[in-house]
């Protein structure tokens, strides 16, 4: 449907275009998300492997509205560090969900494109949901360790935890970045190849 590539299209800007989120981005990302939801609540939407990996990409955002309410909520009271720390981490999941989620569509869009009959038994509903999960499960934890090394940073602790914390979070930030970087450059070689191959000659 063309809303969902529209939406596809927004998300796409707002975080594989733009290197930082702002203020206008972020609220049409999420005006985006929750038409999104709605719409794939549809009958007229099929429910294929690309609408499940659409819907979870919609879902992310409320990662971002949890962190606006992170912020407001204390903001009434004085803002503590423990929100701000909060706040950050949730929108780190957020685009690091959205971010791997977005190049699973552009990948299955390559494999629809160039092989369509050979990748449909991998293009199942059953395994983009596993897709899904695993994609949540593992920012779930990268977050966790990184919200753990912010406390323990904060609290000047130290001992065996604080200094797991610390070696597992540093290569795993910088892994993040690198990986940021790759995913932006494979999805425009994707959307290239795909673009060319559509293109008449």
């Amino acid at each position: 449907m063309k809303d969902l590539r529209r939406y596809l299209a927004l998300k796409y800007i707002q975080y594989l275009v733009l290197s930082s989120s702002n203020a206008i981005s972020t609220l049409l990302g999420l005006l985006g998300s929750a038409y999104t939801m709605i719409l794939l609540q549809s009958a007229k939407v099929s429910s294929k492997s690309t609408a499940v990996l659409i819907s979870s990409l919609a879902q992310a955002d409320i990662l971002v509205f949890l962190s606006l309410v992170s912020d407001l909520v204390p903001g009434s009271f004085g803002v503590s560090p423990a929100a701000s720390a909060l706040a950050r981490i949730l929108l780190t999941a957020n685009a690091h969900v959205s971010c791997v989620l977005l190049s699973c569509v552009a990948f299955e869009a390559y494999l629809i494109t160039f092989l369509p009959l050979e990748s449909r038994p991998l293009r199942t509903v059953r395994n983009a949901r596993l897709i899904s999960r695993v994609i949540w499960t593992l920012v779930a934890a990268e977050c966790a360790l990184f919200l753990m090394d912010d406390h323990l940073r904060d609290s000047s602790a130290s001992g065996l935890l604080f200094q797991i914390s610390s070696v597992a979070a540093a290569p795993l930030r910088s892994l993040s970045y690198i990986l940021g970087i790759l995913l932006r450059i494979i999805n425009v070689y994707i959307y290239y190849k795909i673009f060319f191959s559509m293109s008449p000659r």
